[in-house]
């Protein structure tokens, strides 16, 4: 079998467009660890150390809130998410 690179989301989230479609989809889903990953991935994509700084996080915490399994604060979210520049709508 030949050697293949890790799939990264990170690689392709390269526009607002593309971020906004890739966390609505991950919302979708009813495991939360989806969601989780998929704002993980969009942080390493805008640059982690970026976003720490912004959401007056430590770089290994944000990393730690964003690891799977983890059990992030509601609060560390949503200064991720906007941080991010994102936010969540509710719609019915």
């Amino acid at each position: 079998m030949g050697n293949f690179a890790k799939f990264d989301a990170a690689d392709y989230l390269d526009s607002e467009e593309t971020i906004a479609e890739f966390l609505t989809a991950a919302l979708e889903d009813e495991n939360p660890e989806v969601f989780l990953a998929a704002i993980s991935a969009v942080a390493k994509a805008r640059g982690m150390s970026a976003i720490a700084s912004s959401t007056g996080l430590g770089r290994e915490s944000l990393y730690k809130a964003l690891a799977p399994g983890a059990k992030p604060r509601y609060d560390t979210i949503l200064k991720v998410l906007h941080s991010l520049g994102v936010k969540l709508t509710v719609t019915v």
